[in-house]
C-alpha cells in the first residue's frame, strides 16, 4: 500500500484539548502521525503545531487540511516540507569543547560533500561535561527526532555515561567515541583516536551515498 506524507504548520488558540482536535481529524482520515511538535509563536494567544503524517492510499491530503482548517480554534494551516526533506538525518556531537569542535570540522566537512550529492545529513553540538549531565544527555538523544548517530568527543567518560552508551545502542543508534580514558569506548560501536576523522567516519556511516558500513569493519578501533 502506498502512502502520502505530509508535512503541516497549523496556527492555532493556546486553549486545553486544542491538540485532540487536530489529531482528531488526522485519525478520522487514518492518519498515522510519524512526529509532532508543539513550538511557539510571536504572535499573542497563538501556538504553533508541526504534524509529519503518512496517509494511506485513497485519502485525499486536501480534506485534511480543509477539515483542519475549519476547526473552531485554527488560524491558519500551512502545508510544508519535511524535516527529513530539509535536515535529514542527524549526527549528535556532545563533549568537551575543544573536542567537539575537531569533530565537527570532519562530520561538518564530509557532511557537505554527500548533501552536495542529494544526502540531508545535519550536525548538532553541544559542548558538555560532568557524569550525570553527560549520561543524560545520551540517554535524550535517543528522544531526538531523526538522530541516527552520536559521536562523544572527551577526555576520560565512564561510570554512568557508559550506562547510558549501551542504553541507547539497543534502541538501534550508532555510537561512536574518541579513544580518551574511562569505559565509553569499551561500549561504543565504534573507536576513533583522530577528532576530524571521527566525524568523517561518522557521517561515511549514516550516508546512503556512502559504501561504508561499520558491520563489515574487521577492527573496531581506529
Amino acid at each position: 500500500m502506498s502512502e502520502t506524507k505530509l508535512a503541516l504548520l497549523v496556527r492555532v488558540e493556546p486553549i486545553p484539548g486544542v491538540l485532540h482536535q487536530m489529531t482528531g481529524v488526522i485519525a478520522a482520515h487514518r492518519g498515522n502521525i510519524i512526529s509532532v511538535a508543539i513550538l511557539g509563536s510571536r504572535a499573542e494567544n497563538e501556538e504553533r503545531t508541526f504534524f509529519e503524517i503518512e496517509l494511506p492510499e485513497g485519502e485525499d491530503p486536501a480534506r485534511v487540511l480543509a477539515e483542519l482548517e475549519a476547526l473552531p480554534v485554527d488560524r491558519g494551516v500551512e502545508q510544508v516540507r519535511s524535516m527529513d526533506k530539509i535536515y535529514g538525518k542527524r549526527i549528535i556531537i556532545m563533549g568537551g569543547g575543544a573536542q567537539v569542535a575537531q569533530v565537527a570540522i570532519g562530520a561538518i566537512s564530509e557532511a557537505d560533500r554527500h548533501n552536495l550529492r542529494g544526502e540531508h545529513i545535519s550536525v548538532d553540538t553541544i559542548p558538555l561535561v560532568g557524569e550525570q549531565q553527560l549520561a543524560d544527555a545520551v540517554r535524550a538523544v535517543a528522544r531526538l527526532p531523526r538522530a541516527k548517530a552520536l559521536v562523544l568527543a572527551g577526555s576520560l567518560m565512564g561510570g554512568e555515561i557508559e550506562i547510558a552508551v549501551r542504553e541507547v545502542r539497543e534502541q538501534g543508534l550508532l555510537v561512536v567515541s574518541l579513544n580518551m580514558a574511562g569505559s565509553v569506548p569499551d561500549a561504543a560501536d565504534l573507536v576513533v583516536s583522530d577528532p576530524v576523522q571521527a566525524g568523517v567516519m561518522t557521517v561515511m556511516a549514516v550516508a546512503d551515498t556512502a559504501k561504508f558500513n561499520i558491520a563489515r569493519l574487521k577492527q573496531r578501533v581506529f
